[in-house]
């Protein structure tokens, strides 16, 4: 049997930066979450990764619309995390918001942000694994990015 704490403990010593993953639902409202698990996955074709659980609200729009955009948040940029952390809030009060070419929300002030077109989405366990096909993005370089830490904002 798997100790689950102890589990997450060890996979918390590694350290992240915050995302910011958004879409939009048929009706064409945005919907979000905050995600540590994303990595970069190629250059040559340009791709990343998202790891959401199973239980996030986003993931039906995400597959219905195919469309997600990656906002890697700055340090400034704690409170909108943590907005996005929680449930049953308007979660898109915080920050300010400029649309991608697809209609996609990427936030303002970001470090970096992508706009994906969803190439994969695998089923891991208690997570999906989404690849996405990078159609745009953008990086502001002189941002410090939000790190996170066994359970905290570094």
């Amino acid at each position: 049997m798997t100790d689950f704490r102890a589990l997450r403990d060890a996979f918390g010593c590694f350290a992240t930066g915050v995302t910011i993953v958004t879409s939009f639902d048929e009706d064409r409202n945005p919907v979000g979450f905050t995600a540590n698990s994303f990595t970069s996955v190629s250059l040559d074709p340009p791709l990343l990764l998202v790891c959401p659980g199973k239980n996030v609200s986003a993931l039906p729009a995400i597959r219905h619309s195919g469309l997600f955009g990656v906002s890697v948040l700055s340090h400034a940029q704690r409170e909108v995390a943590d907005r996005f952390a929680q449930r049953g809030v308007d979660r898109f009060s915080h920050g300010e918001w400029v649309e991608s070419e697809s209609g996609i929300l990427l936030l303002e002030g970001a470090c970096a942000n992508f706009a994906c077109t969803l190439s994969n989405d695998i089923d891991a366990g208690d997570h999906q694994l989404l690849l996405g096909h990078i159609d745009s993005f953008r990086s502001a370089g002189d941002r410090h990015p939000l790190m996170y830490v066994r359970g905290a904002y570094a």
